[in-house]
Formats: structure tokens, sequence, C-alpha cells
């Protein structure tokens, strides 16, 4: 199978693959938005119950008072009888039963006066009654929330009889009062999020809403269509607060469940603008990566031949000068064309895996700096504290090696810009074997050291960073090895790291 062949298979496995697991997220997704819009519903439903029956509980509680009012007023209609019958009592006829209800009385503001408003008597007022003369003024203001009774003792003689609402009714009524504002507002700002709008008997002049925008709610047009809307969805709940009135409530669900209604539809539209964008991103970096690898491994090759052949080139001209010894000459171009073969094992083996054999890794080494050596500047020192006399056997590939070798070597060359020292060391354990290079050139930043043995990555004006590039797949991938940054510090140098299996 060829790799376009097996690249257009990947990509169909890829699309069929995405397509599930889009599938099965918007699958999940519309299951817990159900699940959701369900359990919101559920909210919706308990609260318009605990509204209704919070509306039921109000309604009682101003059923009781109208009781209790009903009941002190028949307290005040028993207490004119009472005075009437004082009043007109001109016989000896024991009066201690009508006094005690009289002193019995000692919660109902009362004021008896006569024809002509002068207070003839009084109970249960806020300041004594007796610095007042008649009934009038802000007197007779606070006791004008309700008719005075006539009591009449003599014919065409008759008393009045003032009264108000007892301080203890007075008191229950402002706790009624709070409990239905307090009623009110809480139906307003529910916990439950529900958009609510509070109106009186006659569904148009808003009383409260809640969880619905400041400034649209100012907009009496806006206002028509929501409770239009609103009533279209749910029933709205009648709520009488007896002497405040009638208030309907009207509510709807709310504004996160129509939201996550069409969450499903958001997400997959975000997920192909996602996948479409991330495309064309990938593609263009695969592309941009691409050319500069291709770019890269053509100046490689340049470079790598280029050497050798110009030595040749210049042999060959010393040869028709009739110039140098022909032997000598020979031998060195036997050198450069054994080079051009190593060049080409090279290449060869970087596109398939090499075969790896027992090398001896000291003689490696020597042998690519003593290439090395003549064709760099003479001001770039080589301190190898590798002891030719020991042999160190492991299964490497000698020609990938030693490329590996020569690109640390070139990398440091241009990190000191041609002057300097490469160390190169080496020692083993029972089961490695560890190579470090070391320069003395401008060291790498921290930030640059994770991003070095990428494909086209490069500090040189005219490099095209590949070097490290093919050191780090020849070690790892091929090697099975580890080469990293051991150390580095601005101005005082780098030191690489390669460590290889003995077996």
């Amino acid at each position: 199978m060829d790799i376009y062949t097996q690249k257009k298979r990947s990509k169909i496995l890829l699309f069929i693959l995405a397509l599930v697991i889009i599938g099965v997220s918007i699958y999940y997704t519309n299951y817990l938005v159900r699940q959701f819009a369900k359990q919101e519903r559920s909210n919706v439903r308990l609260w318009a119950a605990a509204v209704q029956r919070k509306a039921k509980l109000v309604k009682y509680t101003e059923s009781f008072f109208k009781q209790l009012q009903q009941e002190e007023h028949k307290r005040v209609e028993l207490l004119a009888e009472v005075y009437k019958q004082i009043l007109s009592n001109n016989s000896s006829q024991d009066l201690t039963f009508y006094l005690d209800i009289i002193h019995n009385n000692n919660t109902i503001p009362v004021v008896l006066t006569d024809e002509n408003g002068k207070i003839l008597n009084a109970r249960n007022l806020d300041f004594p009654f007796d610095t007042l003369t008649y009934m009038n003024g802000e007197l007779l203001n606070k006791f004008s929330v309700y008719d005075p009774i006539e009591v009449p003792y003599a014919p065409n003689r008759k008393n009045y009889l003032f009264y108000q609402d007892s301080k203890f009714f007075k008191e229950l009524k402002e706790v009624l009062n709070d409990y239905i504002s307090a009623f009110i507002s809480e139906v307003a700002l529910n916990s439950s999020s529900v958009p609510v709008i509070i109106t009186d008997s006659t569904r148009q002049h808003v009383i409260q809403f809640g969880n619905l925008n400041d400034v649209r709610m100012s907009n009496p047009d806006y206002v028509k269509m929501k409770l239009t809307e609103m009533e279209s969805e749910n029933q709205p709940i009648k709520v009488s607060f007896g002497d405040q009135g009638t208030a309907y409530i009207f509510y709807q669900d709310s504004d996160l469940l129509t939201i996550i209604r069409f969450f499903p539809i958001a997400q997959i539209l975000i997920i192909a603008v996602f996948l479409t964008i991330a495309y064309f991103l990938f593609s263009y970096a695969r592309k941009a990566e691409q050319n500069r690898v291709w770019a890269g491994m053509a100046k490689e090759t340049a470079h790598q031949i280029g050497t050798p052949l110009s030595s040749i080139m210049a042999w060959m001209e010393l040869l028709k000068m009739g110039q140098g010894d022909s032997h000598q000459v020979a031998d060195e171009i036997q050198k450069d064309i054994n080079r051009l073969e190593m060049i080409t094992e090279r290449f060869s083996k970087i596109g398939s895996t090499p075969k790896l054999v027992q090398n001896d890794l000291v003689k490696i080494i020597n042998e690519t700096l003593e290439y090395l050596k003549p064709r760099t500047p003479k001001k770039v020192k080589y301190n190898s504290e590798i002891l030719s006399s020991k042999e160190v056997f492991i299964p490497v590939n000698a020609a990938l090696f030693s490329w590996v070798i020569e690109n640390l070597c070139k990398n440091a060359i241009d990190a000191m810009g041609g002057e300097g020292v490469i160390t190169i060391q080496m020692k083993e354990d029972q089961k490695h074997v560890i190579i470090d290079v070391s320069d003395t050139g401008k060291g790498i930043s921290f930030s640059e050291q994770k991003t070095i043995f990428n494909p086209g990555f490069t500090s040189k004006a005219r490099g095209w960073g590949l070097g490290l590039s093919l050191a780090k797949r020849i070690i790892r991938d091929y090697h099975k090895g580890k080469i990293f940054v051991k150390a580095s510090a601005p101005g005082k140098g780098t030191t690489f790291r390669v460590i290889l299996k003995k077996n």
C-alpha cells in the first residue's frame, strides 16, 4: 500500500471517528438538555404551586382579619347600647353589669360626645382626653375612618360614639401588609429565575416584576406583548389582597431554559467552525513544515556533497597543472569518494529503518573528528577526552551516528562564531553509554531548548534548521536512545547529551 492510499484511508477513518464523537457528544448533550428542561419545568410547577398556596394563605389571613374587624365593630355597637342604657336609666336599677362592660374595654379607642361634639367620656386613647373639650381637628380626623354610632337616650336627644380599630388590630394589620409586600417581592424575585409580572385587577398596570430587563419593561408595548406571551404559556395566578384589591401573577419558563433549548444547535455550529479553523491551521502548519523540511534536506544534501566535491575538484586542478604527488592526490580523492559514499548511505537510510550492528563507538567518534578538524576554522579547537586505545562496542549504525556527532559539532561551531573549544566526553555504566558534546558559544535560552529539535528551527540568519532534527530522529527513533540539552547558559556555552543503550 502506497503512502497516499494510506493517507486517504487515514483521513476517511479520522472523519468517521470525528462524526461518531460529534454524534455521541450531541446526543448526550441533548439528553442533558432534556433532563434539565424537565427539571426546570418541574421547578416552575413547584414554584407556581407554592405561589398559589401562599396566595390562599394571604386570602385566608385577610378573611380572618375581616372577621376580627367585624367582631370589634360588634363590640363597639355593644358599647353604644350600654351607654344608651346607662344614659336612659332613670330608676335605681343596678348598672354594675353595664359599667363592667365599659371597664373591660381595654383595647378599642372610643370617644362619647353629645350632639354638639362635646366630649363626655373616652377610653383607650394614646393621650389624656381631659385636655380636650370638643371632638374636632386632628382628633376628629383620627376617628373619621368609621361613621359614629348614634346613642339616643331621650326623645330628640342623642349622643355619638366615635371609635377606631384597636391597637392590637392595627399592629396585626401592619403585619399583614408587610406579609403581602414580602409575598409580592418574593414572587417577583424568585429563586427559580422565573420571569414574573404582577399586575392589578385590570391586568394592565404593573405592580412589580422580576427576572426581566428593567429598560425593556419601561416600554408599554413590550409589557403588553410580554403579558400576552406569558398568558399564552401559563394561566395567570389570581391573588386577592383584601383591602389592597386583586392582583394577577403572570409567569413563563426561565430564560435559561429557553436558551439551553438552542444549545445543541449552537454546539454543532461552534464545533463546525472550530474544526474548519483547526483544519486550515494544521494544514497550513503541515505544509509550512513540509516546505522547511524539503528546503532543509535539499540544502543539507548540497552542503554534505559540496565539501568532498570541492576537494575532488581542487585535486583534479592540481593534476591538470602537473603539481603534487599523484599517489597522494589519488589517496585524497579516494577519501573524498568514500565520503560521498557515506553521504549516499546516510540519506538512503533516513527514509527507512537502518540496520544496527556492533560497532566501536570510540572509533566512529574519532574518525568523525579527524574528518572535521581540517575542514573547520583554525580558531576552533577540539578537546576529545575519549581514549583511542579503548573500545566500546554497542549496536549502532556507523554512518548515521557519525552524522549525529558531525551535526552537533557544526552546531557548536556556529554557536561559537567560528572561534572556541569543542569538548567531547564519554562515560559508561552497565546499561548505557553517555556522550557529552560541549561548546563555549553563546548558549541557548530556556524557551528555545524545548524547540531546537523541531524541523525548521534555527537561530542562524541563513540556517535551515535540520541538523538537530535529524540528530533527534537518528538517536530517538532509530537507536531508541535519548538526546537533549544537558546544560546551557547565555554567554557560557551549551552541552548536548546523547545516551545510547549497550544492548
